[in-house]
């Protein structure tokens, strides 16, 4: 009898202390709690649109909730400090666009390699870009725009969204293919900025369509082109620079998620599926439809086309950033 009782309590023992692990070992199956997106950026402009759909999408196939967290400042660069600083654990990840590639030309005192310090996950879309301007502007059409633009010179403003910022990369090829030299206006993120526009505190801004698209069509600003080579459905009647005399002139603001680098495999594979997965998800394609983009294709959302696109983009932006003398230091 003694026995069978020692018997009984040591198995109730091994049944507890097996049942006392199997939480602890659930709880470290990724993800387990929620997963902070860091954006670079200001609230209100258009990568904050793209990130907050692509997080609510990502937030249903991981099961746990993508929280964005707007970090700007220093174009961009202090949020992506934050970001490689962080543990590389899944529970930390960034949204940035064009910017990344263009950092290391900008700042002298990077506190980051955008080469080294992260891990690529996925490109997510490739916004086209407009030209506009206060809605106050009696100009009507892109020839009498640019024309203008080169008698005034500058007398000419612009806002944009931060140095080496899309906003500012896209002003700062205008100015090179007209040759002349404009005044910009600073901001820290593209929303501040596109305030400013509607409230005619400068004459032009280069923005994303995201941010650009419904104040266009409600007629708060004014559109006069597109920055790709071909017209957008959803904005049809802006020629494109490039068959306006602008040869060759296509400036898109490429968006895609990172992660600290050294992200556990099994991490990296959940997070990439999940961003393929928002890429398929029929609201994430209605909105960015209804604002000018489209989700990249499969092949793309993925780390080695992500690193391969950014190996490509940091030589070609450091030449035009070099060629302006500009700094964001």
């Amino acid at each position: 009898m003694i026995i069978r009782r020692r018997s009984l309590f040591a198995g109730a023992f091994a049944l507890a202390s097996l049942g006392g692990f199997a939480p602890s070992h659930a709880q470290d199956v990724y993800p387990s709690r929620q997963i902070t997106l860091i954006l670079p950026a200001a609230a209100g402009g258009p990568t904050d649109t793209v990130s907050r759909l692509i997080a609510e999408s990502m937030s249903r196939t991981l099961g746990q909730t993508v929280i964005v967290e707007n970090m700007g400042g220093a174009g961009g660069t202090v949020g992506m400090a934050r970001l490689a600083k962080s543990a590389p654990d899944g529970y930390t990840i960034g949204v940035w666009h064009i910017a990344q590639a263009t950092a290391p030309a900008m700042y002298d005192s990077l506190k980051y390699d955008v080469l080294k310090d992260f891990d690529a996950i996925g490109r997510i879309t490739d916004v086209p870009m407009t030209l506009t301007s206060k809605a106050a502007l009696d100009i009507k059409t892109l020839p009498d725009l640019l024309a203008w633009i080169k008698a005034k010179k500058d007398e000419v403003t612009y806002g944009h969204a931060g140095v080496g910022t899309a906003s500012h990369l896209c002003m700062l090829m205008l100015q090179k293919e007209l040759g002349v030299t404009l005044k910009g206006v600073g901001y820290r993120g593209t929303g501040p900025a596109m305030n400013d526009l509607l409230g005619g505190q400068f004459d032009l801004m280069c923005d994303q369509t995201t941010n650009t698209t419904n104040q266009i069509k409600e007629g708060k600003i004014k559109g006069y082109a597109v920055t790709v080579t071909q017209r957008l459905a959803v904005l049809p009647d802006l020629p494109t620079l490039d068959q306006s005399g602008l040869k060759g002139f296509d400036v898109s603001a490429w968006h895609a998620v990172w992660a600290p680098k050294g992200l556990p495999k099994d991490v990296s594979d959940k997070l990439v599926a999940a961003l393929k997965a928002s890429l398929k998800d029929p609201k994430v394609i209605e909105r960015f439809a209804a604002l000018g983009t489209a989700p990249v294709p499969d092949e793309q959302a993925t780390p080695a086309a992500l690193m391969m696109k950014l190996q490509q983009e940091v030589p070609k932006w450091a030449e035009t950033i070099k060629a302006f003398g500009i700094k964001g230091n």
